[in-house]
C-alpha cells in the first residue's frame, strides 16, 4: 500500500510556498483587473475609478514582492511575516472601506469577498510559517 504525501506536508515550507505563490497570482490578477477595468468597474461597484486604479497599482507592486519572497530558494521568514501583516491590514482596510464608503451592493460584496480571500491567504501563510518553524 502506498500513501501519497502532498508537498505541503512532506516539506514544512511547502504550504508556505504554495500560499505565497497563490497570493502573488491572485493579487497580481486582481491588480491587473483593476488597472484595466477601473472605469468600467467604477460604475458597477459605485467606487471612484481613481480609487480602483490606485488599488490596482498597489496590488501589482505587492504581487511582485510576494512573488519575490515565494520564489526564493531560501524562504525569508521575516518577509513572509511582513506579507501576513500587510494582508491583515488589507483585510481591515477593506472592511472599513465597505463600512464607510457609499457603494453599490455589488461593490460591498466585491470588497468583502476579496477581503475574505486575502484573509484565507494570510491564514494559510501563518499555518505554513508555524509548520516550517517546527
Amino acid at each position: 500500500m502506498t500513501t501519497q504525501v502532498s508537498a505541503a506536508t512532506a516539506n514544512p515550507t511547502g504550504l508556505l510556498r504554495l500560499a505565497l505563490r497563490l497570493d502573488a497570482v491572485a493579487s497580481g490578477a486582481m491588480g491587473v483587473l483593476l488597472l484595466l477595468g477601473s472605469s468600467f468597474l467604477a460604475e458597477l461597484l459605485g467606487l471612484s475609478a481613481g480609487l480602483l486604479l490606485g488599488a490596482g497599482v498597489v496590488l501589482v507592486v505587492f504581487a511582485a514582492g510576494v512573488a519575490t519572497v515565494g520564489l526564493r530558494r531560501q524562504l525569508s521568514r521575516v518577509g513572509a511575516w511582513e506579507i501576513v501583516v500587510i494582508n491583515a491590514l488589507w483585510v481591515v482596510a477593506s472592511v472599513v472601506v465597505a463600512a464607510i464608503l457609499p457603494m453599490t451592493g455589488l461593490g460591498v460584496a466585491f470588497v468583502l469577498v476579496q477581503a475574505a480571500a486575502v484573509a484565507v491567504f494570510a491564514e494559510l501563510q501563518v499555518v505554513g510559517l508555524r509548520r516550517s518553524a517546527r
